[in-house]
């Protein structure tokens, strides 16, 4: 007689364990053992139980086959729908990964008393959008000529956001919630992510406008985890939905997907710090070609990453017909003005005359009074004497303060010339709103940074010091925007720094009011060119084009490979023999590196998009066969205090900066 059993994946980082593994279901568990479900199955090489998920079911004629039971069921929820397995096994193997580490992005810890609350429902019903509603959302894409048709039609697109604010809010948030709008009204679910909280509150804004509040889904990271448990669950009903959410938000299981979009892609915090490391808009593109549905990158700037796939053709561009720039003054001190001087003379005016209006914004680079010191006589920086960290002053005159350690530098001493004397290298937000409230007495001053922040300012006159991306919002518009520090985010040592400092300049610039000067102090070249023209995709096409003949990411995918030096060795002997014709210059090392404590290796990548696959296919059964063989050798205690066994091999894809 044929059996019932079950396909099992199990929730285990352990690489050899990424596949599913074949449960008897015994006969009292054949009702509840339904695809999907959490259940409890013994591991007999552990000697214990694991839990994992159902993903399919069937009948098996060989009923001799040693198989062992399925232990438990957990739950009846089936928080994995086939969907969601389809994606997580996609992006794990373009990431050279592991689907239970997606899927644990993907499923919120579980609630007990949600979870019961969600089946005791048994589903919910339809939302529907009013026809008023769909008229709002159609008025505001109409600026945008056949987008609408394009986003029903399953399109990819990228948009360019007008730089202006819509009653007080950022026009890119209406913009996207009349995307998603037009969506649901279709009855088809509709996906935004967006960096940070400020953003998600300003799209939940626009969004309660359009949609009812029960088709609303808001997917963050800051919620309690009942929220965001049942949060997840509503995904998983049949009824349309709108999700908005950090970047873990494009995994979100809605039925009948039809938009995912990402607004501002090139922010850092769409990097996902674990395994498999794979980034938004890789899962993005990833969705949109399992799902079919349209995809939408909106920005004020454009990526190098988005500008290769337009180049490309994969991916269109919406453009307004009306184009529509803030006035970016590119500022200099004259000959006859010092060097040093900070603000020069034409900013100074136009701060002075944009507070006689209304709040001026004052954009810096780095948060705190002065984030850098060095000595007063041989300009060396500052370092602490108990663990080398840089020190930093907290007000003016007083004592120096590391800012690893914290302790306090009270007989400080230069290590090369033994002077006792200090200079403040850099003004952080707290420096510079000083420095500005002397110049301007009676001014009022506000500092919004990551210690101090603010979302929204009042329309009365106001300095503004903001480091970038803490800028708060002016419902009438900043009367004037000061871009200082240029000069010192350029010289950052990272691969897309250009592309950055536009992003920043480029967010803050878009809250100015209509008319108001926008200086940029300090900087020229390609990147300032493209601020004071408003041609980001075309500094990206550059970007782009550059990195090419250098096979720099995103011309190429590059991957990293970390581990003991055998393993390395050997994974790169795989390589080449899994994919002839990668070329001579495509693996950079191996070089050694310290891993905890034990010698090790790391080497970088570089191949076509085109082998992709086949490359992560290759490193991926390298790491297998890595943790394979170093089953039962020693131990060391890793850096975490956790067995490391030094036998290992880690493969990351895809790299932000791979510090080429």
């Amino acid at each position: 007689m044929p059996r019932r059993i079950a396909r099992v994946l199990l929730e285990s980082s352990l690489p050899q364990l990424d596949r599913l593994f074949d449960y008897a279901i015994p006969d009292e568990l054949v009702g509840d053992a339904r695809p999907g479900v959490r259940v409890k199955v013994p591991l007999r090489s552990a000697g214990r139980t694991i839990e994992g998920f159902v993903v399919e079911t069937g009948d098996e004629d060989d009923a001799d086959r040693a198989l062992s039971e399925i232990d438990q069921v957990v739950s009846a929820a089936r928080v994995l729908p086939e969907r969601l397995y389809r994606l997580a096994r996609t992006v794990a193997d373009r990431s050279a990964g592991s689907a239970s580490d997606v899927l644990r992005l993907a499923i919120p810890k579980r609630m007990v008393r949600a979870e019961k609350a969600w089946l005791a429902s048994d589903g919910a019903t339809p939302p529907v959008v009013l026809s008023e509603e769909r008229r709002t959302a159609d008025d505001v894409l109409a600026e945008f000529p056949m987008l609408r048709d394009r986003l029903l039609d399953g399109a990819r697109i990228a948009v360019d956001a007008p730089p202006r604010l819509v009653d007080g809010r950022p026009a890119w948030a209406r913009l996207l919630a009349a995307a998603a709008a037009a969506v649901l009204a279709e009855g088809r679910s509709a996906i935004v992510a967006v960096p940070d909280h400020r953003d998600l509150d300003l799209l939940q804004e626009q969004l309660l406008a359009l949609v009812p509040g029960s088709a609303l889904v808001r997917h963050d990271a800051g919620q309690s985890g009942p929220e965001r448990y049942a949060g997840f669950l509503r995904t998983l009903d049949d009824a349309p939905c709108v999700v908005i959410g950090n970047r873990s938000a494009v995994y979100a299981p809605v039925h009948d997907t039809g938009l995912v979009a990402l607004w501002d892609d090139g922010d850092p915090l769409f990097e996902e710090p674990l395994a498999p490391y794979a980034h938004a808009r890789d899962v993005a593109l990833v969705r949109q070609a399992v799902d079919g549905c349209a995809l939408l990158f909106a920005g004020h700037t454009r990526t190098s990453d988005v500008e290769r796939l337009v180049t490309l053709g994969f991916v269109a561009e919406a453009a307004a017909p009306r184009r529509a720039a803030p006035r970016v003054v590119l500022s200099t001190a004259p000959e006859h003005e010092q060097a040093s001087a900070r603000i020069p003379s034409a900013s100074f005016r136009a701060v002075r005359e944009g507070l006689d209006l209304g709040p001026v914004l004052v954009q810096v680079a780095r948060p705190g009074y002065a984030p850098s010191l060095v000595c007063a006589d041989c300009r060396t920086p500052t370092r602490c004497a108990h663990c080398g960290g840089p020190l930093h002053a907290r007000a003016r005159g007083a004592t120096p303060v590391c800012g690893w350690c914290g302790r306090s530098a009270h007989a400080w001493a230069c290590a090369a010339c033994a002077s006792t004397r200090l200079r403040l290298a850099s003004s952080g937000s707290e420096r510079t709103a000083d420095e500005l409230g002397r110049a301007f007495p009676g001014a009022r001053v506000i500092v919004a940074d990551g210690a101090h922040p603010v979302r929204e300012v009042d329309d009365r006159a106001a300095l503004v010091v903001a480091t970038r991306g803490a800028e708060p919002i002016a419902p009438s518009g900043y009367r004037a925007v000061l871009l200082l520090d240029g000069d010192r985010m350029l010289q950052a040592p990272d691969l897309r720094i250009g592309e950055s400092c536009l992003r920043w300049w480029s967010n803050a610039a878009a809250l100015a009011a209509p008319g108001a000067p926008v200086h940029l102090v300090g900087v020229t070249g390609p990147v300032a060119r493209a601020l004071a023209s408003w041609t980001q995709p075309n500094y990206a096409r550059t970007e782009l084009e550059e990195r090419l003949p250098l096979r720099m990411p995103p011309a190429a995918r590059v991957a990293r490979l970390e581990g003991d030096s055998a393993a390395v060795d050997r994974a790169l002997e795989t390589l080449a023999a899994d994919v002839p014709g990668l070329g001579d210059d495509a693996v950079l090392g191996p070089v050694p590196i310290d891993r905890d404590g034990y010698p090790g290796a790391r080497a970088l990548i570089r191949f076509d998009y085109g082998r992709g696959p086949a490359v992560t296919r290759s490193l991926r059964a390298s790491v297998v066969a890595a943790a394979m063989s170093g089953r039962g050798r020693g131990r060391g205690k890793g850096a975490r205090g956790r067995g490391t066994s030094r036998n290992t091999l880690a493969v990351r894809v895809d790299l932000a900066d791979p510090e080429l």
